[in-house]
């Protein structure tokens, strides 16, 4: 395998039980062999795509103190503006080459959350960019659904039993800005080698290249997806929950060639995240006497507190 696989949505969506049972087959055997997928007929429209890119290009390309007064203290890098090397890979100390921004959860009114989730912050001076932001944080928020649904189905899972923590989730939309290389990286890449903390992560911009996943053989391989592909990922909470079924595979984004140092890159992953008091306690589908529990009872929120003191998001 050179590449991951490449599912169709429209499969799970269709009427036809063969067509919706060989999606639940090919996305759940991807996810334990390697973790990772390209899907195609999701529910981001192309002119959506468009619009949300020329919006976070206008909001990067603004000078650094206006961007610089949207870094909110005391929010753990939850909303708002990341400066550039903030963030790094669970232990490394080189912090990645990139700057980037957080849209959250704005939950609808009947949604009976336990938490408060942090408003967003509103940037003034492009009026189009939070509202942009936020309708494509619910396409994918609906794309996710319909991903979870058919591993809810593949692990053995009622079908909607994702659906009630992934919706209204604490997800994040990451807007990503890897500036152009100006001086030897000194050992730092745009993103160090990582899994993801959440449920399922669900990228755009992965064809712009860069993007590397580490196969069990130990070879890392490109993720090369169609340009109107989302690339998806198993997060480590699933890992967690499906008792290492489903695989979370650890990625990185390199830098590029010396001779394209010039060009810069973005790319949009949406972390969906479950509601924070979700139980990540291994699932009785998934423990056996040839695979017994392999983690502590453990709550989303906490999980992801954990987590993020690890990446340094969080000081102690």
């Amino acid at each position: 395998m050179n590449n991951i696989p490449s599912v169709d949505l429209a499969d799970f969506l269709s009427d036809d039980p063969d067509r919706k049972q060989k999606f639940v087959n090919e996305i759940g055997s991807a996810y334990e062999e390697i973790g990772f997928v390209s899907l195609k007929n999701h529910f981001l429209e192309d002119d959506l795509v468009d619009n949300l890119y020329k919006e976070v290009k206008s909001f990067f390309a603004l000078p650094t103190e206006v961007k610089e007064s949207y870094e909110i203290d005391g929010l753990g890098g939850q909303r708002g503006y990341i400066s550039f090397g903030k963030e790094h890979a669970k232990g490394r100390k080189k912090g990645d080459l990139k700057e980037f921004w957080h849209f959250g959860q704005e939950a609808d009114e009947d949604a009976n959350l336990i938490e408060d989730y942090p408003e967003n912050v509103q940037v003034k001076e492009l009026d189009n960019f939070n509202s942009t932001g936020m309708q494509a944080y619910k396409m994918l928020e609906k794309t996710g659904i319909y991903v979870l649904r058919a591993l809810a189905l593949y692990i053995g899972l009622e079908e909607t039993y994702f659906d009630h923590w992934a919706r209204n989730g604490n997800s994040i939309l990451r807007p990503i800005h890897y500036p152009p290389i100006t001086q030897e990286p000194d050992g730092a890449v745009r993103a160090g080698a990582h899994g993801d903390i959440n449920l399922i992560t669900l990228l755009m911009g992965a064809s712009t290249g860069g993007l590397q996943v580490l196969r069990k053989d130990g070879k890392w391989i490109d993720a090369i997806p169609e340009e109107d592909e989302l690339v998806i990922n198993v997060g480590d909470m699933l890992e967690r929950h499906t008792n290492n079924k489903l695989r979370s595979t650890i990625h990185r984004v390199i830098n590029p060639p010396k001779e394209e140092w010039e060009n810069p890159r973005y790319s949009i992953p949406f972390f969906m995240h479950p509601r924070s008091e979700m139980k990540l306690d291994c699932l009785d589908e998934c423990v056996s006497p040839e695979n017994p529990k392999q983690y502590e009872d453990i709550t989303a929120g906490e999980f992801l507190h954990q987590r993020l003191v690890e990446i340094g998001l969080i000081k102690k």
